[in-house]
């Protein structure tokens, strides 16, 4: 296993940041750690960088333990923060070639070069880090968690603040990464997830709530299915969650709500009656195909 995480908890303290986690990563997978802010993504993923120590439990990177072979994990792990720490002053290059220095690679321009064509930074290799962009400096942050060639790659938000173009080169190129090695990223952005994650653990408060493929949770909980429904005018949520097979009424803006429904009842011609019996009429009136947000947001909330 590249990553085994077991009975992990981290206090600080009263507070449970982590609670009783466990859970292992194989090689050459791109695995989705998901949560609600506060879950404990970046607690967990300091720990199995060696920022952190656990309050209790083990981990291993790599086969190596976070404890007594920390500075061997440190070797095996790329890792970008949430907050992409830079040496603003530096140039491009130079500071690539620093944290070359600091891992004691050979052939230190040569790496550097290729970094620069991988995360795509030619045209801003000979700028101060401080004149980029974000999106630009989150690229630099991954050339420096790349440069070294590690074995696992932990990313916390790594397309933070990255344009459209940026956001379809840098998951493409994450993707490419996840088949010579391990991958395991934070985010929020669901599409990302189901694009380039083979896998999905979700944290809520501390613990490990799903760990599947998103296929498979998508399937999991569809004992619920969510109806998208438009009259021609008002309604209430109240009395829209009093219909039969109607669990819960979301509203979607104007005159249009976001039903979810027992699928095991078709909700729909219920829909209809209370669209009669209210005096509306129902402009349209469809299933909405179940993603992985609404799985997220099932698991997470309250």
């Amino acid at each position: 296993m590249s990553i085994s995480v077991r009975n992990v908890t981290k206090l600080y303290g009263t507070q449970k940041a982590l609670d009783d986690v466990s859970f292992a990563i194989g090689g050459s997978e791109v695995v989705g750690f998901l949560g609600p802010n506060g879950a404990g993504k970046s607690t967990m993923m300091k720990i199995l960088t060696c920022f952190l120590p656990p309050s209790s439990g083990d981990a291993e990177v790599c086969g190596f333990d976070i404890r007594e072979k920390s500075m061997d994990v440190r070797r095996s792990v790329g890792y970008l923060p949430e907050h992409n720490p830079l040496y603003t002053d530096m140039y491009v290059r130079e500071y690539l070639e620093f944290v070359a220095r600091i891992f004691k690679l050979k052939n230190v321009a040569a790496r550097v070069k290729e970094m620069i064509g991988t995360v795509g930074l030619e045209r801003e290799q000979h700028k101060k880090i401080g004149q980029l962009s974000r999106g630009y400096r989150q690229r630099v942050g991954l050339a420096q968690a790349l440069i070294h060639e590690p074995r696992v790659l932990i990313l916390d938000e790594p397309t933070s603040g990255l344009d459209p173009n940026q956001l379809e080169e840098v998951r493409g190129l994450i993707k490419r990464i996840g088949r010579e090695r391990t991958v395991m990223l934070s985010t929020h952005i669901m599409q990302e997830v189901e694009a380039i994650c083979d896998r999905v653990i979700i944290i809520d408060r501390g613990r490990i709530v799903a760990d599947d493929t998103a296929r498979t949770l998508r399937s999991a909980t569809r004992e619920r299915e969510v109806l998208e429904v438009e009259f021609d005018g008002p309604a209430d949520a109240a009395a829209l969650e009093r219909i039969a097979g109607v669990l819960k009424a979301e509203h979607a803006g104007g005159h249009r709500w976001r039903l979810a429904a027992d699928s095991t009842t078709d909700a729909r011609p219920a829909v209809f009656q209370f669209a009669v019996d209210q005096g509306l009429k129902v402009l349209t009136l469809q299933k909405a195909e179940r993603g992985l947000e609404d799985v997220f947001k099932e698991l997470t909330r309250s």
